[in-house]
């Protein structure tokens, strides 16, 4: 072993690399805090809840930490109209999208969005294995459409990656939460067979689909259809797969690999409309096919509180509720809690900040949540 490879050299690289990334996380979050507050540049919910707070952000918040200085963040701001006050003066006259999460809990949560989707779904295109999504490839949606951003921007994706063309099936996932809480099994079983059909003709039409987003359920069940009629995701020609959902968890990933991918490669993901998308650090047999996920900073953090007080994040491999952060300008939201928990886990080699593992609804809100097609 090289001196540059021991233990000790590469945990000082890693410590390293750390601190430069938390100097560039300070540094993002007083440009967009000062977009945010800035009359010429912000957006009027922000403008005119400057004037409630009893600090001046252009001028107090100098650093990440400095962000904890704003009260929690409601959710409640969310719902509703008007969305013109959520756009940043700065941005105005570009196209705007509006994107809504899944309603589960009453009125969807909106954010008005320009260019952030296709933002962060370029960054995560670097973390994957071109060997796997080859540049250039035809994509499969295999998730939920109408008002959420993944259709787009996993249309994006394949785009960017060489010019791919995405193929998309259609999916409401919201007549999915009301057939589940109908317990109407007959009607629920018939929608995700007439979902799964979807994808079965669109990967037997000649189309060259190499790569796939599905959520965990519906990656199941195409492989169940495929291997009913005799094949497998990988002899359709799926190479690569990324997916995400609360069902992801270390038991479903390795039944995946063993028993359903007949050896296409798939990476995990965690992501929502308010934050973007996690990605995952490697996983497989070598680490008993743990999932820990790392937030695309700076542009959104992810902390592991602690349940009673969400001013203390926890130690690692401690549990706590999940606290996002999101810094984009388009987009800022300070401390938001999620309806997820999850476990703090360290930095590593491929993301050198903090992340989280153990992903699954906060359980202040489990037993009302009802989860669907993810």
């Amino acid at each position: 072993m090289l001196a540059s490879d021991s233990p000790t050299s590469a945990s000082s690289d890693l410590a390293a690399r750390g601190a430069r990334a938390r100097e560039a996380l300070d540094a993002w979050t007083r440009e967009i805090v000062a977009w945010h507050f800035d009359p010429a540049t912000g957006a009027p919910f922000w403008l005119d809840y400057a004037k409630k707070l009893d600090f001046d952000p252009r001028r107090d918040v100098k650093n990440f930490d400095d962000l904890s200085k704003f009260p929690s963040f409601e959710d409640e701001w969310l719902r509703g109209g008007p969305m013109q006050r959520w756009i940043p003066k700065g941005l105005a006259g570009k196209p705007i999208y509006v994107f809504e999460t899944g309603g589960t809990t009453g009125i969807p949560k909106t954010r008005v969005a320009f260019e952030d989707f296709r933002t962060d779904y370029e960054l995560f295109s670097e973390t994957l294995p071109d060997e796997y999504f080859p540049r250039g490839s035809n994509w499969l949606m295999l998730g939920p459409s109408g008002p959420r951003r993944l259709r787009l921007s996993v249309e994006h994706l394949a785009q960017y990656r060489g010019g791919g063309i995405c193929f998309c099936v259609d999916l409401d996932p919201r007549w999915v939460i009301k057939l589940i809480k109908k317990g109407w099994s007959e009607h629920l079983d018939a929608y995700k067979a007439h979902v799964i059909e979807q994808a079965v003709t669109i990967l037997h039409a000649g189309h060259d689909i190499r790569c796939m987003f599905a959520t965990p359920k519906l990656l199941e069940g195409l492989a169940l259809k495929l291997e009913s009629m005799g094949t497998t995701i990988r002899k359709a020609g799926i190479t690569g797969i990324f997916s995400g959902g609360t069902e992801f968890t270390p038991q479903w990933n390795r039944f995946a690999h063993e028993e359903l991918l007949d050896g296409t490669y798939m990476t995990p993901t965690y992501g929502n409309t308010l934050m973007g998308l996690a990605a995952s650090a490697p996983t497989g047999p070598h680490n008993n096919y743990k999932i820990s996920y790392h937030a695309p900073q700076p542009r959104a953090v992810i902390q592991v509180v602690d349940f009673d007080d969400p001013s203390r994040v926890v130690d690692y491999g401690q549990s706590g509720r999940v606290k996002l952060t999101t810094l984009t300008k388009e987009f800022f939201v300070p401390g938001f809690l999620e309806r997820d928990e999850g476990e703090r886990e360290a930095p590593c080699d491929k993301f050198p900040w903090d992340g989280i593992s153990g992903v699954k609804p906060f359980r202040g809100v489990a037993a009302t949540t009802t989860v669907g097609v993810y």
